[in-house]
């Protein structure tokens, strides 16, 4: 099958490629830069796309013919959607509407890529059926589109995730490799230890987007890992593997350390659907900090 990903040269745009190639996908992986992925391979093809864009959005699709899009692109830092909700809206909302309707015309899948940031952190451990109520901005782009999703006349699934790592493949850096870097230079790390999250393998999500794909689901699904812990558990684990000062790590709360995005406290997914439908088992944290940091 021809799938066109956006945003590959985001965190996760690697892992989905990998997967799919492997899997004898051919991939139109498109970004708004440079291709900035090592892949060297027949089923693979990179191509220069703002998905804001509708006109160029349409000549990609008319070139390529996808017949599956994975959506993954956005402005996925919550303060700098506070900081420029316009901006956000255009990204987040205003693409997925100009992407849905390209897709359209082909018929093809959709499959879009949201966050547990749609959720108010009151509860925590979400079900996909449970109501949404976003607490910063970046949250409430996601539902947006999440509603236009919904509303598309041919196949299309949502992926709701949280905290995703893995080894980066480009220079997109994640928290374990935030916390690896601050402690080797012997710096002191701040991290949040009042919110609770299931952090994630990406390749536990590529895994999962693959499976869905190939089967043509519709629907909602929480993917995410199973294990639930503060960022400041995460980064304390990541210095026990690495054998590195964990006095280094200190704790703070939001009320310490005010930002310009409110964040939900208590979120994590509940992934008893997944693992029904899809087969989905997560890795356990401490294998994929083997993967990411070994």
């Amino acid at each position: 099958m021809k799938i066109l990903i956006t945003g590959v040269n985001g965190f996760l745009g690697y892992y989905f490629i990998e997967k799919l190639i492997a899997n004898g996908h051919y991939v139109i992986a498109t970004g708004k830069g440079e291709n900035k992925l090592p892949f060297n391979n027949p089923y693979f093809v990179y191509e220069t796309m703002d998905f804001t864009d509708a006109a160029a959005v349409n000549q990609i699709f008319l070139q390529h013919r996808p017949g599956y899009i994975i959506h993954a692109g956005a402005i996925s830092k919550p303060d700098e959607c506070e900081k420029n909700k316009p901006l956000a809206d255009k990204v987040n909302v205003e693409g997925t509407a100009i992407l849905l309707q390209a897709a359209k015309a082909y018929a093809a899948g959709f499959l879009f890529l949201s966050t547990d940031f749609v959720f108010d952190g009151e509860a925590g451990m979400y079900k996909e059926t449970d109501a949404v109520n976003p607490v910063n901005y970046y949250g409430s782009t996601k539902v947006k589109a999440e509603e236009l999703v919904q509303q598309y006349e041919h196949t299309w699934a949502i992926v709701r995730t949280v905290l995703v790592y893995g080894k980066p493949h480009t220079k997109r850096n994640n928290v374990l490799a935030i916390v690896r870097e601050k402690l080797e230079k012997g710096e002191l790390y701040e991290v949040f230890n009042d919110q609770v999250r299931t952090p994630t393998y990406a390749e536990d999500i590529a895994n999962a987007v693959v499976v869905m794909l190939e089967k043509n689901v519709s629907g909602i699904y929480n993917v995410c890992g199973e294990e639930v812990m503060t960022p400041y558990e995460m980064a304390v684990k990541v210095a026990e593997f690495l054998n590195l000062d964990t006095s280094l790590i200190k704790k703070i709360t939001e009320k310490d350390f005010a930002l310009p995005a409110k964040r939900p406290l208590k979120t994590g997914l509940n992934i008893t659907k997944a693992k029904a439908q899809l087969g989905y088992r997560p890795i356990s944290f401490k294998e994929g900090l083997k993967k990411t940091l070994g």
